[in-house]
Protein backbone atom coordinates (compact mmCIF):
# COMPACT_ATOMS: atom_id res chain seq x y z
CA UNK A 1 0.00 0.00 0.00
CA UNK A 2 1.36 3.42 -0.98
CA UNK A 3 1.88 5.83 1.89
CA UNK A 4 3.76 8.67 0.20
CA UNK A 5 0.54 10.55 -0.59
CA UNK A 6 -1.03 10.17 2.86
CA UNK A 7 -1.05 13.17 5.21
CA UNK A 8 -0.17 11.28 8.40
CA UNK A 9 0.28 14.49 10.37
CA UNK A 10 -3.32 15.53 9.74
CA UNK A 11 -4.56 12.02 10.55
CA UNK A 12 -2.70 12.02 13.86
CA UNK A 13 -4.10 15.40 14.79
CA UNK A 14 -7.61 14.06 14.26
CA UNK A 15 -6.72 10.95 16.23
CA UNK A 16 -5.35 13.04 19.08
CA UNK A 17 -8.56 15.04 19.21
CA UNK A 18 -10.49 11.78 19.36
CA UNK A 19 -8.46 10.29 22.20
CA UNK A 20 -8.67 13.55 24.14
CA UNK A 21 -12.46 13.54 23.85
CA UNK A 22 -14.56 11.58 26.30
CA UNK A 23 -12.68 10.05 29.22
CA UNK A 24 -10.81 7.08 27.77
CA UNK A 25 -9.32 5.85 31.08
CA UNK A 26 -12.84 4.85 32.14
CA UNK A 27 -12.50 2.20 29.42
CA UNK A 28 -8.74 1.76 29.46
CA UNK A 29 -8.47 1.04 33.18
CA UNK A 30 -10.67 -2.02 32.68
CA UNK A 31 -7.95 -3.44 30.39
CA UNK A 32 -5.25 -3.51 33.07
CA UNK A 33 -5.23 -7.32 33.05
CA UNK A 34 -3.87 -7.28 29.48
CA UNK A 35 -0.90 -5.19 30.60
CA UNK A 36 -0.19 -7.39 33.61
CA UNK A 37 -0.14 -10.45 31.38
CA UNK A 38 2.14 -8.78 28.83
CA UNK A 39 4.64 -7.63 31.46
CA UNK A 40 4.71 -11.19 32.77
CA UNK A 41 5.18 -12.65 29.28
CA UNK A 42 7.97 -10.16 28.52
CA UNK A 43 9.75 -11.18 31.75
CA UNK A 44 10.15 -7.60 32.97
CA UNK A 45 12.57 -7.41 35.90
CA UNK A 46 13.72 -4.87 38.46
CA UNK A 47 15.99 -2.08 37.22
CA UNK A 48 15.39 -2.83 33.56
CA UNK A 49 14.69 0.21 31.38
CA UNK A 50 11.12 -0.28 30.12
CA UNK A 51 9.06 1.85 27.73
CA UNK A 52 5.28 1.72 27.32
CA UNK A 53 4.47 3.08 23.83
CA UNK A 54 1.10 4.74 23.15
CA UNK A 55 0.65 4.21 26.86
CA UNK A 56 -2.65 6.03 27.35
CA UNK A 57 -3.23 6.21 31.08
CA UNK A 58 -0.23 3.96 31.68
CA UNK A 59 -1.41 0.38 32.07
CA UNK A 60 1.81 -1.35 31.02
CA UNK A 61 4.03 1.37 32.49
CA UNK A 62 2.38 0.96 35.88
CA UNK A 63 2.54 -2.84 35.67
CA UNK A 64 6.28 -2.64 34.93
CA UNK A 65 6.91 -0.05 37.66
CA UNK A 66 5.30 -2.41 40.18
CA UNK A 67 8.22 -4.73 39.38
CA UNK A 68 10.67 -1.92 40.19
CA UNK A 69 11.61 -1.41 36.55
CA UNK A 70 12.94 1.99 35.45
CA UNK A 71 9.81 2.85 33.50
CA UNK A 72 8.72 5.44 30.93
CA UNK A 73 5.41 5.98 29.13
CA UNK A 74 4.88 7.79 25.83
CA UNK A 75 1.62 9.13 24.39
CA UNK A 76 0.37 12.18 22.48
CA UNK A 77 -2.88 12.68 24.43
CA UNK A 78 -2.15 15.11 27.25
CA UNK A 79 -5.19 14.21 29.34
CA UNK A 80 -4.32 10.52 29.29
CA UNK A 81 -0.75 11.24 30.36
CA UNK A 82 -2.02 13.34 33.25
CA UNK A 83 -4.22 10.51 34.45
CA UNK A 84 -1.25 8.16 34.14
CA UNK A 85 0.76 10.47 36.38
CA UNK A 86 -2.09 10.55 38.90
CA UNK A 87 -2.35 6.76 38.92
CA UNK A 88 1.39 6.32 39.39
CA UNK A 89 1.47 8.89 42.19
CA UNK A 90 -1.42 7.16 43.97
CA UNK A 91 0.65 3.95 44.05
CA UNK A 92 3.91 5.78 44.89
CA UNK A 93 5.44 4.57 41.64
CA UNK A 94 8.05 6.38 39.56
CA UNK A 95 7.08 6.56 35.89
CA UNK A 96 8.42 9.16 33.44
CA UNK A 97 5.40 10.03 31.28
CA UNK A 98 6.29 11.97 28.13
CA UNK A 99 4.19 13.67 25.45
CA UNK A 100 5.35 12.22 22.15
CA UNK A 101 4.60 10.46 18.88
CA UNK A 102 5.01 6.68 18.54
CA UNK A 103 6.19 7.27 14.97
CA UNK A 104 8.95 9.66 16.03
CA UNK A 105 9.97 8.88 19.59
CA UNK A 106 12.13 11.28 21.61
CA UNK A 107 14.53 8.56 22.75
CA UNK A 108 18.01 7.39 21.80
CA UNK A 109 18.77 4.30 19.76
CA UNK A 110 18.72 1.20 21.95
CA UNK A 111 17.76 3.14 25.07
CA UNK A 112 15.41 0.49 26.49
CA UNK A 113 15.75 -3.13 27.55
CA UNK A 114 12.06 -3.79 26.97
CA UNK A 115 9.52 -1.92 24.84
CA UNK A 116 5.84 -2.71 25.32
CA UNK A 117 2.49 -1.62 23.94
CA UNK A 118 -0.95 -2.80 24.97
CA UNK A 119 -3.58 -2.08 22.32
CA UNK A 120 -1.85 1.26 21.74
CA UNK A 121 0.80 1.43 19.02
CA UNK A 122 -1.52 -0.58 16.78
CA UNK A 123 -3.48 2.65 16.22
CA UNK A 124 -0.48 4.57 14.82
CA UNK A 125 -1.51 5.36 11.22
CA UNK A 126 1.93 4.85 9.63
CA UNK A 127 2.45 1.28 10.75
CA UNK A 128 5.85 0.76 9.13
CA UNK A 129 7.27 3.87 10.78
CA UNK A 130 5.88 2.92 14.18
CA UNK A 131 7.35 -0.58 13.93
CA UNK A 132 10.73 0.85 12.92
CA UNK A 133 10.67 3.12 15.97
CA UNK A 134 9.87 0.22 18.30
CA UNK A 135 12.94 -1.56 16.96
CA UNK A 136 15.15 1.53 17.05
CA UNK A 137 14.62 2.35 20.73
CA UNK A 138 15.05 -1.27 21.85
CA UNK A 139 18.62 -2.39 22.49
CA UNK A 140 19.91 -5.38 20.48
CA UNK A 141 18.96 -8.45 22.48
CA UNK A 142 16.16 -6.53 24.20
CA UNK A 143 12.51 -7.48 24.23
CA UNK A 144 9.52 -6.15 22.32
CA UNK A 145 6.09 -7.11 23.66
CA UNK A 146 2.80 -6.26 21.97
CA UNK A 147 -0.85 -6.92 22.75
CA UNK A 148 -3.12 -6.14 19.79
CA UNK A 149 -6.78 -6.84 19.07
CA UNK A 150 -7.34 -9.36 16.27
CA UNK A 151 -9.46 -8.63 13.17
CA UNK A 152 -12.17 -11.15 14.15
CA UNK A 153 -12.37 -9.97 17.75
CA UNK A 154 -15.12 -8.02 19.47
CA UNK A 155 -13.04 -4.87 19.06
CA UNK A 156 -12.52 -5.69 15.39
CA UNK A 157 -16.30 -5.79 15.04
CA UNK A 158 -16.57 -2.56 17.01
CA UNK A 159 -14.28 -0.78 14.56
CA UNK A 160 -16.18 -2.23 11.62
CA UNK A 161 -19.25 -0.44 12.97
CA UNK A 162 -17.26 2.77 13.43
CA UNK A 163 -16.05 2.46 9.84
CA UNK A 164 -19.61 2.41 8.52
CA UNK A 165 -20.25 5.83 10.05
CA UNK A 166 -16.76 7.31 9.58
CA UNK A 167 -14.73 5.50 6.89
CA UNK A 168 -11.01 5.29 7.69
CA UNK A 169 -8.61 7.52 5.72
CA UNK A 170 -7.48 6.20 2.36
CA UNK A 171 -4.03 4.67 2.42
CA UNK A 172 -4.10 3.72 6.11
CA UNK A 173 -4.06 0.02 7.01
CA UNK A 174 -6.47 -1.38 9.58
CA UNK A 175 -5.00 -1.27 13.10
CA UNK A 176 -6.43 -4.78 13.64
CA UNK A 177 -3.75 -6.16 11.32
CA UNK A 178 -1.29 -5.83 14.22
CA UNK A 179 -3.26 -8.71 15.72
CA UNK A 180 -2.07 -11.09 12.97
CA UNK A 181 1.16 -13.04 12.75
CA UNK A 182 1.42 -12.25 9.04
CA UNK A 183 1.35 -8.47 9.53
CA UNK A 184 3.93 -8.58 12.32
CA UNK A 185 6.19 -10.55 9.99
CA UNK A 186 5.75 -7.85 7.34
CA UNK A 187 6.36 -4.97 9.75
CA UNK A 188 9.37 -6.36 11.60
CA UNK A 189 10.95 -8.81 9.15
CA UNK A 190 14.26 -10.17 10.39
CA UNK A 191 14.70 -7.41 12.96
CA UNK A 192 12.69 -9.24 15.62
CA UNK A 193 12.79 -12.94 16.46
CA UNK A 194 9.36 -13.73 17.87
CA UNK A 195 9.68 -16.16 20.76
CA UNK A 196 5.96 -16.44 21.50
CA UNK A 197 2.69 -15.51 19.85
CA UNK A 198 -0.41 -16.37 21.86
CA UNK A 199 -4.05 -15.68 21.13
CA UNK A 200 -5.58 -14.61 24.40
CA UNK A 201 -8.90 -13.18 25.49
CA UNK A 202 -10.01 -10.26 27.58
CA UNK A 203 -13.59 -10.50 28.82
CA UNK A 204 -15.74 -7.39 28.44
CA UNK A 205 -18.16 -7.25 31.37
CA UNK A 206 -21.07 -4.78 31.26
CA UNK A 207 -24.56 -4.59 32.75
CA UNK A 208 -26.22 -5.02 29.35
CA UNK A 209 -25.49 -4.51 25.64
CA UNK A 210 -27.04 -1.05 26.00
CA UNK A 211 -24.71 -0.28 28.91
CA UNK A 212 -21.74 -1.32 26.74
CA UNK A 213 -22.93 1.03 24.01
CA UNK A 214 -23.53 3.89 26.41
CA UNK A 215 -20.17 3.47 28.16
CA UNK A 216 -18.24 3.58 24.90
CA UNK A 217 -20.24 6.53 23.57
CA UNK A 218 -19.64 8.48 26.78
CA UNK A 219 -16.00 7.67 27.41
CA UNK A 220 -14.18 6.07 24.45
CA UNK A 221 -12.92 9.28 22.87
CA UNK A 222 -13.06 8.44 19.15
CA UNK A 223 -16.58 7.03 19.58
CA UNK A 224 -17.62 9.97 21.77
CA UNK A 225 -16.47 12.39 19.09
CA UNK A 226 -18.12 10.44 16.27
CA UNK A 227 -21.44 10.14 18.11
CA UNK A 228 -21.45 13.89 18.71
CA UNK A 229 -21.08 14.54 14.99
CA UNK A 230 -24.14 12.53 13.97
CA UNK A 231 -27.71 13.79 13.58
CA UNK A 232 -30.26 12.44 16.11
CA UNK A 233 -31.54 9.64 13.88
CA UNK A 234 -28.07 8.41 12.93
CA UNK A 235 -26.94 8.76 16.55
CA UNK A 236 -29.75 6.48 17.70
CA UNK A 237 -28.90 3.89 15.06
CA UNK A 238 -25.21 4.12 15.97
CA UNK A 239 -26.08 3.43 19.62
CA UNK A 240 -28.09 0.36 18.61
CA UNK A 241 -25.33 -0.89 16.31
CA UNK A 242 -22.75 -0.59 19.09
CA UNK A 243 -24.98 -2.59 21.45
CA UNK A 244 -25.34 -5.28 18.78
CA UNK A 245 -21.55 -5.69 18.58
CA UNK A 246 -21.62 -7.72 21.79
CA UNK A 247 -24.26 -10.24 20.65
CA UNK A 248 -22.10 -12.76 18.74
CA UNK A 249 -19.55 -12.84 21.56
CA UNK A 250 -21.76 -12.67 24.64
CA UNK A 251 -21.73 -15.78 26.83
CA UNK A 252 -24.06 -14.41 29.52
CA UNK A 253 -27.62 -15.66 29.82
CA UNK A 254 -28.84 -13.16 32.40
CA UNK A 255 -29.07 -10.00 30.31
CA UNK A 256 -25.57 -8.82 31.18
CA UNK A 257 -22.52 -8.83 28.90
CA UNK A 258 -19.75 -11.38 29.42
CA UNK A 259 -18.04 -11.23 26.04
CA UNK A 260 -14.50 -12.50 25.35
CA UNK A 261 -12.43 -10.24 23.09
CA UNK A 262 -9.49 -11.90 21.36
CA UNK A 263 -6.07 -10.29 21.13
CA UNK A 264 -2.63 -11.41 20.00
CA UNK A 265 0.11 -11.30 22.62
CA UNK A 266 3.46 -11.25 20.81
CA UNK A 267 6.87 -11.25 22.48
CA UNK A 268 10.16 -11.19 20.61
CA UNK A 269 13.86 -10.41 20.79
CA UNK A 270 15.30 -7.45 18.91
CA UNK A 271 18.19 -8.63 16.74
Amino acid sequence: MRTDTVDFTAIKERQRAGWEAGDYPRVGNTLQTIAERLVEAADVRADQKVLDVACGQGNAAIAAARRFADTAGLDYAANLLEQGRERAAAEHLSVAFTDGDAEQMPYSDGQFDTVLSTVGVMFAPHQERAAAELVRVTRPGGTIGLASWTPASLVGSLFSVIGRYAPPPAGVSSPMLWGTEARLAELFGEQVSWTSMSRRTFVFCYRSPEHFSEWFRLYYGPITRLAGSLDPVARGQFAADLAAVTEPFNQADDGTVFAPGEYLEAVGIRR
